[in-house]
């Protein structure tokens, strides 16, 4: 058996829709599977959806619904959007399937002969929301979550307990011999902090509700069901097999599981207390990254701000979006959502350092070369440029290792702007100009492989991005090839280069509405409500929903049959010039329109006019003197924003 590795995203609660944190674990644990795959391991990475407790009892009879009913709900949307995503899971487990009641009630049978599960009465302070009991000196004014800052209720109830307490040197130890158990190093502290002011045994069971995995029949009581944390960490290993079909449990010890600091608590105590209790191996690493704000304000559904991850990646790009979250934040602190962060790293990291690479060096090797590469001279004249390249791509992998994807990232667009400093320094047009060809084709084969090593090294991140790069330089995204030219160093054999449109268009301005808090929505409702009263009146987010262009009038065509239309070809500054039908034939001819600069209504959505499909609508003014088309004053860049 080769290497393995097995990653976890924690089990999401089902009592809400999906949001930006639960696709920002899911995606880092994504990236890092395909990366280890990429790299020849055996990898098994899973997630799914925790279905059991009060909380899912509550919601779903305020919305009359079974528990099982709101949970196949809730839990259907996170796989859809995992799904539409296209992350890579290899299984998909839920708290609800038959296997994983099965394994937790074997694990809870193995605990209790073993004498680490005791029935006991418990008194205290439970949080609902969090499935949490809390003891009053960690209470906030000895009432409320110190977790949620809700309101908690004093519980009192027959209950099994895990003897927690048993464990506590243990645990201490297995913290002491393993550096990077916790990730983050800095979470451990609070961790050790926390074990070390003494653990008490815990509450694993409830009688005031019946959703959840009863106890073992060789228990014989039924009016118990296990506490949702215990069933809920067990997934780990029920997921290969653990009670039921262990033909799977090859892959345990989990190499990383992946948690939001707010769960860290659970996976870095609870868990290894039970994994000791039924002698099993601890995992590698447990990692906890921070939480998302939105435009420097926590998000809530008061306030209006959550991010639906789903809206920002219809927007802007799903590969777009996978980059941002990765490269934006250091792994383990809190993390801003803003559209306008969004935008600068597509339009300054994807679109001018990557996108425009390509862009320079498909240009150069047409006009100079026919499309051909050859690396035969880079090492002769690119020595510096190549060792400096190699020592970033063989230090990145510990930055994987460690989860730090933003250093990782970071690291990365180096050697693009080693790439990018390099065609400014060697000006191969200049060298060619002279007639030293070999020294331009060094150059331009330089940054030809600087690319290849970014497809590689960018493919767990952005999949099919780094794809379509690979297939523009002659290669494919595969094992062998990240060990030919990332390990080995090795570089591309002669290639032609493939013309490709642009990867990272520019973006100009946000593309999604900001949605705004329920009081500011109440008071500009008022305030369009006495505006209405003035006859056409629109509000300047009106108008900023209308994207107007300046185009270049490339072809015109008479359209047959027509009076007043005209076929116009104009040039936006796309990959392609837009069809336009306009009515102006009664006032210009073809000839006076060609290379004209007119001003376009660019996000009109299309239509057909005498069964010919227009893209656009071109601005005019008439009067009694006739038409004038609205044109800038001076000469813009075709696509330029009109404001």
């Amino acid at each position: 058996m080769g290497k393995k590795m097995y990653i976890t995203t924690p089990i999401y609660y089902v009592n809400d829709v999906p949001h930006i944190g639960h696709a920002y674990t899911t995606i880092i644990a994504d990236s890092a599977a395909r990366y280890f795959r990429l790299r020849g391991y055996d990898t098994f990475f899973l997630t799914g959806t925790d279905e059991h407790g009060q909380k899912i009892e509550q919601s779903a009879k305020s919305k009359r619904k079974s528990p099982k009913e709101y949970a196949d709900e809730i839990s259907k949307k996170f796989k859809d959007l995992w799904d539409q995503f296209e992350i890579s899971y290899d299984r998909f487990i839920r708290t609800t399937d038959s296997e994983h009641i099965k394994g937790v009630q074997k694990a809870f049978e193995i605990m209790y002969e073993k004498g680490d599960i005791y029935k006991g009465e418990y008194e205290g302070h439970y949080c609902i929301s969090c499935e949490a009991f809390f003891p009053e000196t960690q209470l906030i004014e000895g009432e409320f979550c110190p977790d949620c800052g809700k309101v908690t209720t004093i519980v009192k109830e027959e209950s099994y307990f895990f003897r927690l307490s048993k464990y506590q040197e243990d645990l201490l130890k297995w913290y002491k011999e393993v550096d990077d158990s916790i990730l983050p190093k800095s979470k451990k502290n609070e961790v050790i902090r926390f074990v070390e002011d003494g653990l008490n045994d815990l509450s694993i069971t409830r009688t005031s509700f019946d959703w959840g995995v009863k106890l073992p029949s060789s228990i014989n009581d039924p009016k118990h069901v296990m506490y949702v944390w215990l069933d809920a960490l067990l997934n780990y290993i029920t997921a290969l097999g653990f009670g039921t079909d262990e033909k799977l449990m090859h892959y345990w010890p989990a190499n990383y599981h992946l948690v939001g600091k707010d769960i860290l608590r659970f996976h870095a105590v609870y868990w290894p207390a039970f994994l000791m209790s039924l002698g099993l191996e601890l995992p590698c690493h447990i990692a906890a990254h921070g939480w998302w704000t939105r435009n420097g304000e926590k998000m809530s559904k008061s306030k209006g701000n959550v991010v639906d991850p789903k809206t920002v990646a219809d927007a802007y790009g799903l590969e777009n979006f996978r980059y941002f979250l990765l490269r934006e934040v250091p792994f383990g602190q809190d993390g801003d959502f803003s559209q306008k962060a969004l935008i600068d790293r597509i339009n300054s990291d994807l679109s001018n350092d990557l996108g425009n690479l390509l862009n320079r060096i498909i240009g150069m090797s047409g006009k100079y070369f026919d499309f051909k590469i050859k690396s035969e001279n880079v090492k002769k004249f690119h020595e510096k440029e190549l060792k400096e390249v190699e020592e970033i791509t063989l230090s990145l992998e510990k930055y994987v290792k460690e989860m730090k994807w933003n250093k990782y990232l970071e690291e990365l667009w180096k050697i693009l702007s080693i790439a990018n400093k390099s065609i400014d320094t060697y000006a191969p047009w200049s060298k060619m100009k002279e007639g030293r060809n070999d020294e331009a084709m060094a150059t331009i084969a330089l940054v030809a492989n600087i690319l290849t090593k970014t497809a590689l090294l960018l493919h767990p991140v952005m999949p099919k991005t780094t794809s379509k790069l690979a297939d523009a330089l002659g290669f494919e995204i595969t094992k062998e090839n990240f060990d030919k030219f990332i390990t080995n160093c090795q570089l591309l054999e002669e290639t032609i280069i493939k013309k490709i449109l642009p990867l990272f268009p520019k973006i100009e301005e946000p593309l999604m509405q900001e949605s705004k808090p329920q009081e500011q929505k109440k008071k500009e409702e008022k305030k369009d409500n006495k505006e209405k009263k003035i006859e056409g009146i629109i509000t300047i987010e009106d108008f900023f929903k209308v994207s107007i262009k300046v185009g270049v009038i490339k072809e015109v065509e008479e359209v047959p049959k027509s009076k007043k239309l005209l076929k116009l070809k104009v040039d936006l500054g796309e990959d392609r010039p837009r069809q336009i039908v306009a009515g102006i034939k009664e006032y210009f001819t073809p000839d006076e329109l060609i290379e004209k600069q007119v001003c376009v209504v660019a996000n009109l959505k299309p239509a057909k006019l005498m069964d010919i499909l227009s893209e656009g609508m071109i601005l005019a003014a008439k009067d009694e003197d006739g038409l004038t088309l609205i044109t800038p004053m001076k000469r813009k860049k075709p696509g330029t924003p009109v404001k």
